[in-house]
């Protein structure tokens, strides 16, 4: 049967002490969750870990109980995928943010600001994230997730480098050395978050894939590398008209993705299919393949994915397709999250 996988964020529940941007409310921005996070820490004080790990083992239980076969931790730590790392690293300056226009226009944030070479501080921090979440998993493997240096980059703001490529090569570094910590600890499957990819596909070329390589320097086979490429987020559930990467990126980058040294590359196609010979033109590298959408609270017929999943299989081996949703389950709250990877996995395993 298809396998099937999760790509990061699980909807947090209410108790977790920190909010993400996928919990906004009235007169709450991306900006005032950055902004607050370190407070919402410091007031939950002693009883953050313990918080943080009950929200852990439940999204991973969750995940398990749908049937998904390699879940991931559900990033409960996180206020977003990009920033919680970058609070581990030299050279951010979570204090005095920078306002930024991002994702080609589709909104403006106050960032975190790069001050100062981005470098290495304190001891590896997800390898204990990692293990909180195996530790629920039992013997099913846990994935774990970290965001990408172009995709850093085009999240935060630099006031020191004004150089791109040597930023994204200091981010890699960095990068490296908690993913091979990871690989150590036994983490079996680590995915590199690269969205941006998709909307900057000359910069990917130039030196995003290289440090994407960067990142996966020195980890052994043992460990599936994963690259994970979406097209972007809506503000909200249920809006139609946010502005999404091209999806002619896919077709752009895909020879190169192929080539680079990955396992698996995680693409969307849910929310607006893919002409299906973009999977022709990977030769050797699995595909994880966005089948349920994760910005709509439609929910997926078991037979339509399936379907679409079959489709899928007219361009690629049955052993190189997984199944997942398009991204980040932030949005959709635990039931509904729960129905559509309940069935996504009866569909997988219907093909």
């Amino acid at each position: 049967m298809v396998k099937t996988t999760t790509i990061g964020a699980y909807p947090k529940p209410d108790y977790v002490p920190v909010r993400d941007w996928f919990q906004l409310t009235d007169g709450m921005t991306t900006s005032t969750v950055t902004e607050r996070y370190a407070a919402d820490l410091a007031s939950a004080g002693d009883d953050a870990e313990p918080l943080f790990a009950k929200a852990t083992a439940a999204a991973v239980t969750d995940q398990i109980e749908c049937g998904v076969d390699v879940p991931t931790d559900g990033e409960q730590r996180r206020e977003n995928y990009v920033h919680y790392h970058c609070r581990h690293l030299e050279g951010f300056d979570f204090e005095n943010l920078t306002e930024r226009v991002l994702r080609d226009g589709a909104y403006k944030a106050e960032l975190p600001t790069v001050r100062s070479k981005i470098a290495v501080r304190g001891e590896h921090f997800l390898v204990h994230d990692f293990k909180c979440a195996q530790e629920a998993a039992g013997d099913v493997p846990v994935k774990m997730t970290v965001p990408g240096p172009l995709t850093i980059a085009d999240t935060t703001a630099d006031a020191h480098y004004g150089d791109p490529a040597q930023l994204g090569r200091d981010l890699a570094d960095a990068l490296n050395h908690e993913i091979r910590a990871l690989a150590a600890a036994g983490c079996r499957y680590i995915q590199v978050d690269e969205p941006l990819f998709a909307r900057k596909v000359d910069e990917a070329l130039a030196y995003g894939v290289d440090n994407l390589a960067r990142c996966f320097e020195g980890v052994p086979e043992t460990t599936t590398r994963v690259m994970h490429m979406c097209c972007g987020y809506p503000n909200q559930l249920d809006q139609t008209d946010y502005h999404k990467a091209d999806p002619g990126s896919y077709l752009a980058l895909a020879e190169a993705m192929d080539a680079a040294p990955v396992d698996q590359v995680s693409i969307e196609d849910a929310h607006r299919h893919n002409d299906l010979s973009l999977l022709d033109r990977f030769q050797q590298t699995t595909i994880i393949f966005g089948a349920v959408a994760i910005a709509t609270s439609a929910v997926e017929p078991v037979d339509a994915i399936r379907e679409r999943l079959k489709q899928a299989l007219g361009h690629i081996d049955k052993e190189r397709l997984w199944a997942a949703p398009d991204c980040g389950l932030g949005f959709l709250g635990r039931d509904l999250a729960m129905i559509k990877l309940k069935n996504l996995a009866a569909a997988a395993k219907q093909v």
